[in-house]
């Protein structure tokens, strides 16, 4: 298959490229060092990297930019930083791509444990994730030609333990590898709608 992976530089997407390299050809997106560059929170960016790549058999976004602060001094400008980006972006994404994706393919979107397990200083990120889980689930219901919808819900990662330990206390982290095989069970499977959480 011929798999776009927006956020393939990340710790989520580096470990999702190496799960899949070997059986698909990858396509990389990203706003630096990636083969075509993107910035999900332009819809005008998004439509320039559709229509760079082309079609395509299956997408996954492996990114998005979350605002982490106490709710009493959280505002509406940072909040929407959360909003545009994990949220609207990768909405987006779905909305300005499934023209390019060829019949019968997938889209893969990514939220997070803290959706359904919060955390203190978490609610803007819990709150982009819940909506992009809902809008999964709803519009797998609706997506054209056979193409498939689901998301990702990973835990903290070992990987990112000493930048994010601190704001996760008595979470068990998981490795990127295995968080790399749901993006594989969505791209290679037959599930749609679903909420795939490592846990």
């Amino acid at each position: 298959m011929k798999v776009l992976l927006i956020g393939a530089n990340g710790t989520i997407g580096s470990a999702v490229r190496k799960e899949l390299e070997e059986n698909h050809e990858i396509i990389s997106a990203g706003r630096t060092g990636a083969d075509v560059t993107v910035d999900i929170t332009s819809p005008e960016s998004i439509q320039a990297m559709f229509e760079k790549v082309g079609k395509v058999d299956a997408v996954i976004n492996a990114s998005g930019a979350t605002y982490f602060g106490s709710l009493e001094e959280m505002t509406p400008e940072n909040n929407e930083i959360s909003i545009m980006s994990k949220l609207k972006g990768q909405v987006n994404l779905v909305l300005i791509g499934h023209s390019y994706v060829n019949d019968n393919g997938s889209f893969t979107l990514t939220t997070g444990v803290i959706m359904d397990d919060p955390i203190l200083t978490g609610a803007s990120a819990a709150m982009a994730s819940g909506a992009v889980k809902a809008f999964v689930q709803s519009a797998a219901i609706e997506m054209p030609r056979g193409i498939r919808i689901n998301n990702v819900s990973p835990n903290v990662l070992i990987e990112s333990m000493e930048k994010y330990g601190p704001y996760f206390p008595g979470f068990d982290p998981v490795p990127a590898s295995r968080v790399a095989l749901a993006y594989r069970k969505s791209v290679e499977g037959g599930q749609t709608g679903q909420t795939y959480r490592i846990y």
